[in-house]
C-alpha cells in the first residue's frame, strides 16, 4: 500500500473527508516531492498538489499519477482549495495540529468558508512514519553508508592543527561530495572540555587533547543517519579508558537486548544500569535514543519516561546513544541507528568500529 493510499485510509476511519498538509516533511512523504512552498489536498478520491511557476515543471516531473499537480491563478490556492473540496463534497477537513501556526489556522478558516477544520492530521501521519517500509529502509541504509564513509575519512586526516569548527566542516564536505543531499542536523565536534557538552556547538580554536565526539549524520533522498562517534586526542588515561569503556558495554548490551517486541522503555534502562552501577550515575542525562526517518527525531523514544507499552515494531528505526558527560572535565557518546526490519529481524544499520581509538 503506498503511502498516500494508507494515508487516506487512516483519514475515513478519523472521520475525516479529506486533509490540508504543509508540512514540507509531510508533504516530501506522501508526493514524494521535495518542496514546503505550497499545499497538498487529499480527498477521498483525488490528491492534488499546488504549487506556483517555480515548482511546476520538477513536480509534475517527479510525482507519479495518484497527484494532480496545480498551480491556481490570482485567486490564490485557498481559493482553489475551497472550489476542489466543493467539487468533491468535503467538508471536515483536518490539518496538521503539530505544526501549523496560529496565524495560517487562521487565514484557512478565513478562507475556507462552509468547511469544519479540525485537527488530526499530524497524528495520523506520524503513526505513519513511525514504520517504514523496506524503500525507506534501503534509502536509509545509503544515507548511514555516507555517514559511515565520512568518519573512515576523517580518521585519515585528523591534526592537532585542526580547530572544531574545520573538523564539523570536513565532515559534512565529505558527505555532501559523497551523495548527500544535505545533513541531517548540524554537525558536533567537540573536543577536551567542550565534549562534556552532549550538543555542544563546535568552536573556532585549535582541537583539545582528549575527547573528541562527533556525531553527524547524512540525508539521502530526504532521509536521515545519525551517528557518534568518540575518539580520543593523545593517550587516554586509566579513567579516560574506563568511561569509555563503561559506554561501549552499556551501548553494546542495549544493541543486545534489542528485538522485535522489545520495550523501548527497558532497552534504555539495559544501558543506564550499566552506567550507574560503574558509578556515573547522573552522568547520562539524556535518553538511549530515538526514531529516525525523514526528521531526525521521531518516535519511537527509547526513554526512561517511555510508554510500557510502546515495543520495537517492524520499520522502527531507533538509535542507541548513551553518554557520559563530566562538567567542566569530558564527556563520551557511541551511538548506532538501527532498526527492525520488515521480516521482523534486528539490524544494525551503523558499521563503523568502536574500539577505542588513540591519535596524535
Amino acid at each position: 500500500m503506498t503511502h498516500l493510499n494508507a494515508f487516506r485510509k487512516e483519514l475515513a476511519k478519523a472521520g475525516a473527508d479529506a486533509a490540508i498538509l504543509s508540512d514540507g516533511l509531510n508533504q516530501r512523504y506522501l508526493s514524494g516531492f521535495p518542496f514546503d512552498d505550497g499545499l497538498l489536498l487529499v480527498t477521498p478520491e483525488q490528491a492534488y498538489l499546488l504549487t506556483d511557476f517555480r515548482y511546476e515543471e520538477a513536480a509534475k516531473a517527479q510525482v507519479d499519477d495518484a497527484w494532480q499537480v496545480l498551480c491556481p491563478g490570482r485567486g490564490g490556492m485557498l481559493a482553489e482549495v475551497l472550489s476542489l473540496l466543493g467539487e468533491d463534497h468535503c467538508k471536515t477537513v483536518f490539518v496538521e495540529e503539530a505544526t501549523l501556526t496560529i496565524e495560517t489556522y487562521e487565514r484557512f478558516s478565513q478562507k475556507l468558508i462552509g468547511i469544519t477544520l479540525k485537527g488530526g492530521a499530524s497524528a495520523i501521519l506520524s503513526a505513519l512514519r513511525r514504520k517504514k517500509d523496506a524503500k525507506e529502509l534501503e534509502t536509509i541504509a545509503k544515507a548511514q553508508a555516507i555517514t559511515d564513509a565520512a568518519f573512515s575519512h576523517i580518521l585519515t586526516v585528523l591534526s592537532p592543527e585542526m580547530t572544531e569548527v574545520e573538523v564539523a566542516l570536513e565532515l559534512e564536505y565529505f558527505m555532501r561530495k559523497n551523495g548527500a543531499e544535505g545533513l541531517a542536523f548540524a554537525t558536533i565536534a567537540v573536543s577536551g572540555s567542550n565534549s562534556s557538552k552532549p550538543h555542544g556547538v563546535p568552536r573556532p580554536q585549535k582541537l583539545e587533547k582528549g575527547f573528541l565526539t562527533m556525531d553527524f549524520g547524512a540525508k539521502y533522498d530526504g532521509y536521515c543517519s545519525d551517528m557518534t562517534r568518540t575518539v580520543v586526542l593523545g593517550k587516554a588515561d586509566a579513567e579516560m579508558k574506563k568511561l569509555y569503556n563503561t559506554v561501549k558495554t552499556a551501548q553494546e548490551s542495549a544493541l543486545a537486548a534489542a528485538h522485535e517486541g522489545a520495550i523501548c522503555r527497558d532497552l534504555d534502562g539495559v544501558a543506564r544500569k550499566i552506567i550507574d552501577d560503574a558509578g556515573y550515575e547522573g552522568c547520562f542525562g539524556h535518553s538511549l535514543g530515538h526514531g529516525v526517518g525523514l526528521y531526525i527525531h521521531e518516535t519511537p523514544n527509547l526513554a526512561p519516561g517511555a510508554n510500557p507499552e510502546v515495543r520495537l515494531e517492524r520499520g522502527h528505526v531507533v538509535t542507541f546513544e548513551p553518554g557520559i558527560y563530566i562538567p567542566g572535565k569530558y564527556g563520551c557518546r557511541i551511538e548506532d541507528m538501527a532498526c527492525v526490519d520488515v521480516d521482523g529481524k534486528f539490524y544494525d544499520f551503523t558499521k563503523s568500529k568502536k574500539e577505542l581509538i588513540e591519535l596524535f
